[in-house]
């Protein structure tokens, strides 16, 4: 454990913030590069690993990925870099002192612009920065669960600071290794030239489970393979940046470290502004004018982003970035494959699709060619790419290039393909599968990271890094065999001391400053065939305290990355500033299948949850009350409750056992399990709207998680209220009544009225629809609407009480309940308005003819045609056919839309199935 400044608020402390954060600040361990002061703090004497178990690792290390290994290409690749090393050691050893460094002036300056607060402002700028990330609903799901908690994302108040001179290394050698991998991956595909020269070997290659031979002799759009590329770096003890790993497949973090520089810029503007620090939107526009250039047709073409869906651990970033890019934001079952060409299955039909942005491994794209078992591909997406008929960033089959054991190859590889040697090193790497570096690692297990050849594929040995360090003699002598046994599927990555930067530690105490260490993600992105930028900026991730890998999977945080520069400040911004109506119109997201699908069904549980919570309170508050002698009511809400799953249809009826029922609708109402309880209903809102969650305010997301997480506490709560659990029951469902009050108000008042909006209506009146006239006519079938407690349980269950009393006073006979609750065009509970309602809202869905009602609408019956006096009409045995014909041939017609809707809208099987815009 690092040592810790005491408080920010020490009365004799300096007065300059700079001075004050660096007698705060405690130095990075010994070994380790120091961000803060710029230089090394000086390493402590090394012990050799003893027979025992050494004590844990002072400091993280360095291993997220590999690189770099001797024998014949690799050995050779390997004395560049340390040869490279080692002069750059000599230039910046730091001089031994006694006294504490002084800060950089980066940092030196950022603490004197932090305003008029100073340091003593920090920790309301750190609970402010917490506020921000939970408000704007900033999650990252270390296990994402469908049932479980969403985790905020992690993020330090303070940002890493990268001069000009360390970006310009970083900049360069990463455009230069982006420019290795794109060839390398191009000869793969291709002539394989760098296998028969034994550049390469094809273990690592034809041999790796992500090559993907049904690709091979396949050109890209483009020209270009990698579009965009990221590379973990790590800062040595020499202050020089290295290599760790770098990932091609579907690297995350774009989005991430675009929500980190807003909220950190708004915590430091002075700061921000005063450092020159280089803006990322320019990067971001030339990266999407580059994907438009390349992609086979359209005009303009049609990008998608392909995500795994909401359970994803990065969904949030998924949803962000294609909101911030203006890329629509897909499913693989939104998509499907004709003639060799993609299509968006959108509500108007299908619409063509020319460039995907995918955030999903490549094991996971097809599952026609690739893994049978895949639910979030698209099927025949190989073959529309085959066909050149579509652009895919990245180009599917560069899980090799992601492999530790590349990386020592790569130095030969850039002076085989480009004539140039690499400008930025890589930690050393042996791969086990050749005989010379398995004999020359074996003897430095002690000190290295053992890692898999092939990470995350099933069929192959795959495990979790190991570090030489925390293993004892026994343990490595075991390594050393199954090395021995099996090296080909074992990679071996020399250590590196993270170096480390200030964090802003609140969990150890408020007016904390400590040293973590960090790893740098920076971007490469094409912005035209085979050309490449860095995105001026990245993502570092923190190790935890006690972390051995700096990785948000295992617990860490994040940073912003400000890179200075000496020229000017690009202010580019993606705002269009000479919108054209054409553009507009372009502009205009579609609504895919599957969106409108979750909003049909976001709107039937909401309006399905208000009426068990409606149903359950009227319950419990008769169950409770005078009117419990009334056998035809008791017997109408045992039939309710049964049909609306709020009970067990074994359980004892209310008039058998009132107390046995309560018990039982009580116990009920928080099981998530149970496809009709309020909890379940809660939970399915949820759902529906993580996958819809790039259409919905955060304040109304927030409003959905909250009711859902606040009712199911409470249920939990009143299970040992005893006596009192009607009283407790009661308290949470007027508190859910209310939160789903709150989100009705916004799916009616804040949402754009498109057909995405129009589906949850319609979803909603479906639902309301079928409930209000099954529960008419259960009371009209029993006889508990010619009671005077069965009467007003009707009017109340229909949220029409104060209606109906300011209308009709101490009326209570058929005609006035038949007037208010199945007639009134003006009451939104009635029979009539509901209906009306529905066949507009049909009507105006994409597809219909303007002003003209469809096909679909005319399968409910017609309000118009509903009297009074037909409906008032009492047959032979003192019933009312008419109008219990009418009751259930409105609940009839209400489900019998919505599976036409589904047919229709959301499986695109009928007539409908056409495509636009080809």
């Amino acid at each position: 454990m690092e040592p810790l400044n005491e408080s920010l608020f020490d009365a004799q402390a300096p007065e300059h913030p700079a001075a004050l954060a660096s007698s705060l600040a405690p130095a990075a361990l010994p070994g380790h590069f120091d961000e803060l002061r710029g230089q090394a703090t000086p390493a402590a004497p090394s012990r050799p690993v003893s027979g025992a178990a050494p004590a844990p690792a002072a400091a993280p290390l360095l291993y997220d990925a590999a690189e770099e290994r001797p024998t014949q290409s690799q050995s050779q690749s390997q004395s560049q870099s340390q040869s490279q090393s080692s002069s750059q050691s000599q230039a910046q050893e730091p001089a031994p002192s006694s006294d504490q460094p002084p800060l950089t002036p980066a940092w030196n300056a950022f603490f004197e612009q932090l305003g008029p607060g100073g340091i003593n402002d920090l920790p309301r700028r750190a609970v402010s920065l917490e506020r921000q990330i939970r408000d704007n609903g900033v999650t990252y799901n270390v296990y994402a669960d469908a049932n479980g908690p969403q985790r905020p994302w992690s993020l330090d108040l303070f940002p890493l600071i990268v001069s000009p001179e360390s970006w310009a290394q970083i900049e360069a050698g990463v455009q230069q290794r982006v420019r290795v991998l794109d060839r390398v991956m191009a000869d793969a595909y291709g002539p394989q030239q760098l296998l028969a020269e034994g550049l390469l070997p094809p273990a690592l290659v034809r041999g790796h489970p992500g090559y993907l031979r049904a690709l091979h002799g396949v050109k890209p759009a483009g020209d270009t393979w990698l579009h965009i590329a990221a590379f973990d770096l790590a800062r040595g003890p020499d202050g020089n940046w290295w290599v760790v790993s770098q990932r091609t497949q579907a690297p995350s973090g774009l989005g991430y470290l675009l929500e980190n520089r807003l909220a950190i810029t708004r915590q430091f503007p002075q700061a921000f502004e005063a450092l020159q620090v280089q803006r990322l939107a320019a990067t971001y526009s030339a990266m999407m004018e580059g994907l438009q250039r390349m992609c086979p047709s359209g005009s303009p073409p049609h990008i998608a982003l392909l995500t795994p869906g909401p359970y994803n651990e990065t969904y949030f970033e998924h949803a962000y970035l294609a909101r911030y890019l203006g890329l629509t934001l897909v499913e693989g079952s939104d998509l499907t494959v004709r003639d060799q060409r993609l299509y968006l299955k959108t509500l108007q039909g299908l619409r063509p699709v020319h460039g995907l942005i995918k955030r999903l491994d490549d094991q996971f794209l097809d599952p026609l060619e690739l893994r049978p078992d895949s639910t979030l591909g698209v099927p025949g997406l190989l073959q529309a790419i085959r066909a050149g008929n579509l652009l895919v960033a990245n180009m599917p089959g560069s899980a090799f290039l992601e492999s530790p054991a590349l990386l020592g190859f790569l130095p030969g590889l850039a002076l085989r393909l480009i004539g140039e040697k690499l400008k930025l090193p890589a930690l050393p790497t042996w791969w086990c599968g050749e005989r010379a570096s398995l004999e020359a690692v074996l003897p430095q297990l002690g000190e290295s990271a053992i890692k898999p050849t092939y990470p995350g594929f099933q069929g192959r040995s795959s495990f979790d890094a190991v570090f030489g360090s925390q293993l004892g003699r026994r343990e490595i002598d075991e390594w050393a065999g199954r090395i021995v046994r099996e090296g080909d599927v074992h990679t071996v990555q020399g250590y590196l001391p993270l170096s480390q930067m200030p964090t802003w530690a609140s969990d150890l105490g408020p007016g904390h400053i400590a040293p973590r260490a960090l790893m740098l993600r920076v971007f490469a992105v094409s912005d035209g065939p085979q050309s490449w930028r860095v995105l001026p900026g990245g993502l570092a991730r923190l190790a935890g305290p006690d972390a051995q890998i700096a990785s948000m999977q295992r617990g860490g945080s994040s940073a912003d990355v400000w890179v200075q520069t000496h020229g000017e400040v690009d202010r580019t911004t993606l705002l269009q500033p000479h919108a054209t109506p054409a553009s507009l119109a372009r502009h205009r997201a579609p609504v895919t299948s599957r969106a409108a699908e979750n909003m049909f069904w976001l709107g039937r549980y909401t309006e399905r949850a208000e009426n068990a919570v409606r149903l359950a309170r009227l319950t419990l508050n008769l169950l409770g009350s005078e009117d419990q002698s009334s056998r035809p009511l008791l017997e109408w809400l045992h039939r309710m409750a049964v049909r609306n799953a709020l009970v067990p249809a074994e359980a004892p009826s209310a008039p058998q056992s009132r107390r046995v029922f309560e018990r039982a609708l009580i116990a009920e109402l928080g099981d998530v399990d149970n496809g009709g309880s309020v909890g379940y209903s809660l939970r399915s809102i949820r759902q529906a709207a993580a996958a819809v969650r790039e259409r919905l305010s955060q304040d109304n997301w927030n409003q959905i998680v909250r009711a859902e997480s606040d009712f199911l506490r409470r249920a939990a709560e009143q299970a040992g209220e005893g006596s009192f659990a009607a009283s407790a029951a009661l308290r949470a469902l007027e508190s859910a009544s209310t939160a789903l009050a709150a989100m009705t108000g916004a799916q009616t008042d804040r949402m754009t009225r498109d057909d995405a909006w129009r589906l949850l209506s319609i979803g909603r009146h479906i639902e309301r629809l079928g409930f209000l006239s099954s529960a008419l006519e259960a009371g009209f079938a029993n006889g508990a609407v010619h009671e005077v407690s069965g009467f007003e349980a009707m009017v109340a269950l229909f949220d029409s009480t104060i209606t109906f009393h300011a209308r009709y006073q101490q009326r209570r006979d058929v005609a006035t309940l038949v007037d208010l609750l199945v007639l009134d065009a003006e009451n939104p509970r009635s029979l009539a308005w509901v209906t009306q309602t529905l066949r507009g809202r049909i009507a105006r869905l994409a597809g219909s003819a303007p002003g003209k009602l469809t096909a679909l609408s005319y399968e409910l019956p017609d309000p118009a045609t509903w009297t009074l006096e037909h409906l008032c009409a009492a047959g032979p045995g003192a019933d009312y056919p008419a109008l219990v014909e009418l009751l259930a041939t409105c609940e009839t017609a209400a489900y019998h839309v919505s599976d036409a809707i589904g047919t229709r809208y959301f499986t695109l099987t009928s007539e409908s199935l056409r495509s636009v815009g080809a």
